[in-house]
């Protein structure tokens, strides 16, 4: 069955359909037809009567295309070659404000692609339609292709948001940087009125950048750009200068400069509400990573005083040294592989506007002291995961009494938690409940 129904199939359809109509059934069938009733309408009446005579054929537009928004992609494309009217709903603009293009290997993955002839059709209908656009590609560079050929065609678009999304790898860095800026350019010269943009692990550069704020200045809100190796400071900067309306930022660390902080600390910027960084090292040892200064962390909170501030980390142990020296304004801190007593300590001390804290592993060396210390300080805490790690039960119980109870997430593995003289597991589980006001349990290792 076709995934769409154009002007001219349905023209085919039409001139099929009226043909079959032009044979009459017999008098007797007929009759037959009219007897039969749903046992819940009584025949006679003029309500019952106009009940009987409603079709799905004849549902308001209004209504179908309520039904259509609750349809997958594929259903709702079925469905527009029941009739003529559905047909035309099919194709009401409401519908294709907001796509996601599916783009994946049928040799490589399970997952189900936009079918292409319903792309084409979407790129010859329905281009200055879309508003809110979204790339799904697999790990195959051949899909990331794909994805730049269709963003090359949307050249009459009024796009609003933009997201380039990899499953699995990061396909899209495969691609020929030129096809890829090319393709890019194409939607940030057109669109002019992007607000919304995400395009972690892809090859854009910092010409590519200026296109976009020469075009969606006011307008842009929203930039997240993780993994970015052809972006370099002065090309995100220039974005922060010009877009005064930038409210959401992300970028790798490298990026981050006491010039861009201040840029973001304008009288003229609005206040930032989010900043994520991720702290990336691929080769342990090679990577130098460059200290930021307090006075710039101060410029930024005094000019956006609620903005959140989240570091991923995703170091060795070394690789540390130059962070939270000096008091920092982060909030949300997430460190992927292990980290030291020290940096733990670093934490405690410098980290006053802390509210979440997660960390995958240290080692074999309690953590007593530095959640203490952690629990002291960080006023503003909430939320704390630890994975691989150490505390005794006196001294995780400690923590807790200071936190009290605006911890709203504690994930503590079992296996984290050391029985001492004074509380062993199955009492911790009652005292930390206590402290809470809720019932609360230390997270287990799933056995399977």
């Amino acid at each position: 069955m076709p995934f769409y129904v154009d002007e001219e199939s349905w023209n085919k359809m039409k001139r099929g359909r009226s043909k079959c109509q032009s044979f009459t059934p017999s008098e007797g069938r007929k009759k037959r037809h009219r007897s039969v009733a749903p046992p819940y309408v009584q025949t006679g009446s003029s309500a019952s009567q106009k009940l009987t005579e409603e079709t799905w054929g004849n549902l308001p537009h209004h209504v179908v295309l309520h039904i259509f928004q609750h349809l997958s992609l594929v259903d709702r494309a079925r469905a527009s070659s029941v009739c003529r009217r559905w047909n035309d709903v099919f194709h009401i603009p409401d519908l294709w404000r907001k796509f996601e293009f599916e783009l994946n290997q049928p040799a490589t993955s399970y997952l189900r692609s936009t079918h292409p002839d319903l792309i084409q059709q979407i790129i010859k209908r329905h281009a200055q339609h879309l508003q809110y656009v979204s790339f799904k590609v697999d790990s195959c560079t051949e899909s990331a292709e794909a994805a730049c050929d269709i963003l090359s065609q949307l050249v009459n678009c009024t796009i609003k948001t933009l997201g380039l999304i990899s499953t699995a790898r990061p396909s899209f860095m495969d691609v020929s940087q030129s096809h890829f800026v090319s393709a890019l350019t194409v939607v940030f010269v057109n669109s002019k009125s992007l607000s919304s943009i995400k395009i972690d692990d892809t090859p854009v550069d910092d010409p590519s950048l200026k296109v976009l704020v020469a075009n969606n200045s006011d307008t842009l809100k929203l930039l997240k750009m993780s993994s970015c190796p052809h972006v370099s400071p002065a090309g995100i900067l220039c974005v922060a200068d010009q877009c005064h309306g930038l409210r959401e930022l992300a970028l790798n660390y490298h990026l981050l400069s006491d010039e861009l902080l201040l840029a973001l600390s304008s009288e003229k910027h609005v206040h930032l509400e989010h900043l994520r960084i991720d702290v990336v090292s691929e080769n342990p040892g090679q990577t130098q990573f460059h200290t930021i200064k307090k006075s710039s962390w101060d410029a930024l909170i005094r000019h956006s005083p609620q903005v959140n501030i989240v570091m991923y980390f995703f170091l060795y142990e070394e690789e540390f040294e130059p962070f939270f020296r000096e008091e920092t304004p982060v909030t949300h801190l997430y460190f992927g592989r292990a980290v030291s007593k020290d940096m733990l300590g670093r934490i405690g001390l410098n980290c006053p506007r802390l509210v979440e804290l997660v960390v995958c592993a240290n080692g074999l060396e309690p953590l007593d002291e530095e959640l203490i210390r952690i629990a002291e300080r960080c006023k503003s805490l909430t939320a704390i995961g630890l994975g691989e790690c150490e505390v005794t039960c006196s001294g995780f119980m400690e923590f807790v009494k200071m936190c009290g109870g605006r911890l709203n997430q504690l994930s503590i593995m079992e296996e984290v938690l050391i029985p001492d003289n004074t509380y062993n597991i199955e009492q911790i589980h009652s005292e930390v409940s206590k402290q809470l006001g809720r019932i609360w349990f230390p997270d287990m290792m799933p056995t399977w």
